[in-house]
């Protein structure tokens, strides 16, 4: 009985992290759709991704540019027609970020 319980605790506890790793395409360096790369507005509110900044185990290394981000993982931060937008949140982001000076990507 009492390792039925924490075979089902660890089961709850590992549902959002599975549910989470289906939406992030690694391949086309997109998330539900929406391509990791390019002009990206960091917004309080109705975000399209909700982001999660880590040092460690991210899904995708973020290199912040000032022009030509064409490439997965270069971000140029904008406050006016971004592509997409994101919130930056402590705890259960949609996807983790961590900020590099060189060789943005996924992981």
């Amino acid at each position: 009985m009492k390792r039925t319980l924490i075979r089902l605790a660890l089961c709850l506890l590992a549902a959002p992290a599975l549910a989470q790793a289906g939406d992030l395409d690694k391949a086309n360096c997109t998330y539900k759709g929406i391509p990791l790369r390019g002009k990206v507005q960091i917004v309080d509110a109705f975000p399209d991704i909700k982001i999660e900044v880590v040092n460690a185990f991210e899904d995708i290394r973020v290199e912040r540019v000032r022009a030509f981000a064409s490439s997965c993982g270069k971000w140029e931060i904008v406050t006016a027609f971004p592509d997409f937008k994101v919130q930056i949140v402590r705890a259960f982001g949609d996807i983790k970020v961590s900020w590099v000076t060189a060789f943005p990507g996924m992981r």
